[in-house]
């Protein structure tokens, strides 16, 4: 019996897609006059802030975007600045990096026009340690620090929705309830798609508190579940597809494999940079919110738009 033929693709927005592209790689940067550059009245007795929190973004986003130390930041910030003949000041490094243990990102989103499809997984994100080749000569050393980095993206704009950053010890499962409360109630959610190491009865229970379908395949040696709540329901009806039809097929048919998107979105995340350049766990978090505020900007510029070709 022969193998049947790989699926081929066409983008059928070639043009618009190509001309995204190149405004992501623009290097013109604008800088509104009206902005609120300097810090505004706290409403609380003390000195108020000298800088606004979204002129320390924008300077965490150059950053970011290119790579720079802080230092190398303000003088980059400085050199726009002076292009653009604004005369405001620039925060100096120790400020950026006092700031940005504290900053609240703000992370743009443009949304579906209907229900959200999730698709979560999680990676690892490097803070110390050696490369791979020094660790395949010579062993991983004990000062090796990771963090585990969270996401759900939704399907149809291809933007993060919710992202959550915890240590290498926390397992994926306990995140998801997590991920799912940062998009509010009033939002429909569709259907939530995962890995196998979302199946446990928390994660069924929260998705079918927000009445979603758990596109999530059930562990190899999977017992069904005592049917009393939605969620477990839900579950031992993914369980009895998969025993009758196979695994192959009931991926195929629920749509299980649309779940490589995120793989994508992480990918394109460890683009920005391999490990992170901040020590301190609240920096790293702002760092993270960074990157993907970034990525939505990008995704909002265009996104290719493909079908299938027989």
């Amino acid at each position: 019996m022969s193998k049947p033929q790989p699926t081929r693709y066409r983008t059928t927005n070639w043009s618009s897609y190509n001309a995204a592209l190149k405004k992501r790689g623009s290097l013109t940067v604008w800088f509104d006059p009206s902005m609120n550059w300097e810090g505004l009245p706290m409403g609380r007795r003390g000195r108020r802030q000298s800088y606004s929190d979204a002129a320390i973004q924008t300077c965490l986003t150059l950053k970011v975007l290119f790579g720079f130390a802080l230092r190398q930041t303000t003088g980059f910030v400085e050199s726009l600045l002076r292009l653009a003949e604004l005369a405001w000041s620039v925060p100096d490094f120790s400020t950026l990096s006092r700031r940005q243990k504290s900053l609240t990102v703000d992370i743009p989103y443009h949304g579906s026009s209907g229900p959200l499809h999730l698709l979560i997984d999680s990676t690892g994100l490097k803070v110390e340690g050696e490369g791979e080749w020094h660790i395949r000569k010579h062993g991983a050393s004990k000062h090796r620090i990771w963090r585990k980095l969270h996401i759900a993206i939704d399907e149809g704009s291809m933007e993060i929705r919710a992202v959550e950053m915890t240590g290498n010890g926390v397992g994926d499962a306990p995140v998801l309830p997590v991920l799912l409360k940062q998009i509010p109630d009033e939002e429909e959610i569709a259907s939530v798609t995962a890995d196998g190491a979302y199946d446990t009865r928390r994660c069924h229970e929260t998705i079918a508190e927000r009445g979603a379908q758990a596109i999530i395949p059930p562990r190899k040696n999977a017992k069904p579940w005592r049917p009393i709540s939605a969620g477990a329901i839900a579950r031992n009806e993914t369980l009895r597809a998969c025993r009758h039809l196979g695994r192959a097929i009931w991926k195929r048919w629920s749509g299980y494999h649309r779940r490589s998107r995120v793989e994508t979105k992480m990918h394109c995340i460890k683009l920005l940079g391999q490990r992170l350049s901040a020590r301190n766990f609240d920096r790293q978090i702002t760092e993270v919110h960074v990157r993907i505020a970034v990525l939505n900007r990008f995704t909002v510029l265009g996104s290719p738009l493909t079908r299938a070709v027989m």
